[in-house]
């Protein structure tokens, strides 16, 4: 179900162009695909949406069928809030999801199939995104290994400000390290990748010193660095024993080694050398769960913000659709006014021009008083249901 970038904007198109469909966006990302929509018939629109994941997997719809969730109105605007707000997310609080979210909309308003509706509902979901994160400590906690690692190196070390650091891997786990170690302001980063080319990208805008090398140098380099963290994706062990042994035989002091591969990247017995220390993802895994313990206590909280933020967005949604109807009222009024006046012209012909803009005065005083209380009433019922039935009562007693 996975949805590449490059054919976003076509499937965006396709979505826009179905018949029950008025607006979409799509929102993918590494472990979800969904498609928000304006719906003009809700078993129409699903139908087409169902037609739209058979045609981006080649496979018919009873073969997925039981793996969609369907949300509508308000149910839909409480999911968008929960997704933006990081309740959705395998890690509670993520940052990653309020970007993502905002991205699917930025494609789809670039694209022209997000329009009133749905730029409304994405402005303030992201708007739910950043309050959960700002009043709560949702995203406050660490969860990601990457960071953890760092933050035990740290702990080890007394700090790792003026220390040179040696990292194992160019991947995603490694790019992070990357930034955290960068941030944590060691004296010098070395990145080792079995190709250094690819290890260049991670190191590129960092604002420390950095080298690239590749895995034959890792002996040399380990004669003079404080920690080397591992993280490749390799199938086997990439750092010996023999390799580490010997460079201890060269180097004074300690050294603290933190493996975070799956499989491992150093060899376990390595921890049995003198003057070195070994962690692994045992160790690092004792903080990533505490601070998930941590943000899973803080989602009560944001769960009453997205409670709040939906019951507000029913209002300001409801409010802009009572506000045509008030308008289309007022246009009414004004217009069997005129016409009246019109239809009076011959009798009104005598008056001065002081008397015709008494006439004028009287008569629209006259209807603004008539439309206040309807008007008033209207707005404040709006987003209730009883708001719903006054405008249907007006729309159609005035035939708007």
């Amino acid at each position: 179900m996975a949805v590449r970038g490059d054919a976003l904007p076509k499937l965006l198109h396709h979505l826009d162009d179905g018949e029950h469909t008025s607006e979409a966006v799509v929102l993918a990302t590494c472990n979800r695909t969904e498609v928000y929509l304006v719906a003009e018939r809700f078993h129409g629109a699903f139908g087409e949406v169902r037609d739209f994941f058979a045609d981006l997997t080649y496979l018919p719809p009873d073969r997925f069928a039981d793996s969609l969730y369907v949300h509508y109105d308000e149910q839909a605007v409480a999911h968008l809030f929960e997704v933006a707000a990081g309740l959705d997310s395998a890690v509670p609080g993520e940052h990653e999801i309020l970007g993502q979210v905002r991205n699917a909309w930025e494609i789809a308003r670039t694209e022209g199939t997000a329009r009133r509706g749905l730029n409304l509902l994405f402005r303030h979901a992201l708007e739910v995104g950043k309050r959960a994160r700002t009043e709560t400590g949702i995203a406050t906690h660490v969860t990601s290994v990457s960071q953890a690692a760092v933050i035990i190196a740290g702990q080890r070390l007394g700090g790792l400000d003026g220390r040179r650091a040696l990292l194992l891997g160019a991947g995603a786990m490694g790019r992070g390290m990357a930034s955290f170690l960068a941030s944590a302001g060691v004296a010098e980063l070395v990145v080792a990748n079995r190709t250094p080319g690819r290890a260049g990208g991670i190191v590129e805008g960092l604002e420390v010193p950095c080298r690239v090398v590749g895995l034959d140098r890792v002996g040399d380099e380990l004669a003079s660095v404080d920690v080397v963290f591992a993280a490749t994706g390799a199938p086997e062990a990439v750092l010996r024993e023999e390799v580490v042994a010997a460079a201890m035989a060269e180097r004074p002091s300690p050294l603290l080694a933190i493996d975070v591969a799956v499989p491992r990247d150093i060899d376990p017995a390595v921890a049995a050398i003198a003057g070195v220390e070994l962690l692994d993802m045992a160790d690092v895994a004792e903080i990533t769960e505490a601070g998930l313990r941590e943000r899973h206590r803080e989602t009560a909280s944001v769960r009453l913000i997205v409670d709040d933020e939906v019951a507000r967005f029913a209002a300001v949604a409801s409010a802009r659709e009572v506000a045509p109807l008030i308008a289309s009222m007022h246009e009414r009024a004004e217009g069997l006014r005129s016409a009246e006046l019109d239809r009076h012209a011959a009798k009104l012909a005598g008056l001065d021009p002081a008397q015709r803009e008494a006439v004028e005065a009287l008569t629209k005083g006259l209807v603004a008083k008539l439309l206040h209380d309807p008007t008033v009433r209207l707005k404040d019922a709006a987003g209730s249901s009883r708001g719903d039935r006054l405008a249907s009562s007006i729309a159609e007693l005035f035939d708007l």
